[in-house]
């Protein structure tokens, strides 16, 4: 029984889609499949796609990967590398989705095997290496700008996360001028109250959250940062 292989055909303008364009590329990989002595099952193709376009935008190339995913389909047959991509980025995109497939993609031209290991393909070595680098970059100033963000954001308000703090909004100065005479120190003690205490405090005297909830520690040391500040 022979090996199964599907065909891949492309032809970028719309006065070669009833030109020689697609006649030439069939003879081509018919004449590969016997060479290779597989049968071909099915064709797909793309009329008045240019071939800088990514995988996305290319029906027929998805729907021949889709295919050859579900099917056990493990070859495809196109006549040149330039009728799968002519750009070389998009070009290795589009290998790598096959490789992942298991799925071989070979020129019907000259045989070669475009989804060949780096040893094979210097070529798409590079560009992989290249690709990798670009998202390890964009990767870091992604991070980079988070951090410039939450700087910014901690200088403007005082506090890294979360909404404006105390004292911003109507209504806040009151809890702000508790917060700041039940942190004095104690005439007798000479002591503070702690954040919890003071949380206690504003909770018993039933002055509001902006959530509804009792007082916590944690907002209450957001108020002190901004009095202290």
């Amino acid at each position: 029984m022979k090996v199964a292989a599907v065909s891949y055909l492309r032809v970028s303008g719309a006065a070669q889609v009833d030109g020689d364009g697609f006649p030439r590329q069939r003879e081509a990989i018919a004449c590969r499949a016997t060479t290779l002595g597989v049968q071909l099952v099915a064709e797909f193709a793309d009329e008045g796609v240019s071939g800088t376009l990514p995988l996305a935008e290319r029906p027929g190339l998805s729907a021949l990967l889709e295919r050859v995913t579900s099917n056990g389909v493990r070859l495809v047959l196109v006549e040149k590398a330039d009728r799968l991509a002519r750009d070389l980025i998009e070009g290795e995109l589009i290998l790598r989705e096959f490789r992942k497939a298991g799925v071989r993609v070979v020129e019907a031209e000259n045989g070669t095997d475009l989804t060949a290991g780096d040893d094979d393909n210097p070529t798409a070595k590079l560009i992989r290496q290249v690709l990798g680098a670009v998202a390890e970059f964009e990767k870091s100033a992604l991070v980079s700008k988070l951090r410039a963000a939450r700087a910014r954001k901690r200088r403007e308000t005082g506090r890294c996360e979360g909404g404006r703090p105390y004292g911003t909004q109507d209504g806040e100065e009151q809890v702000v001028a508790a917060v700041r005479r039940l942190h004095r120190r104690s005439p007798k003690t000479g002591k503070r109250r702690s954040a919890q205490q003071i949380a206690d405090e504003l909770t018993r005297l039933h002055l509001p959250t902006r959530s509804g909830a009792p007082w916590s520690r944690h907002t209450v040391r957001e108020i002190l940062k901004r009095i202290a500040a």
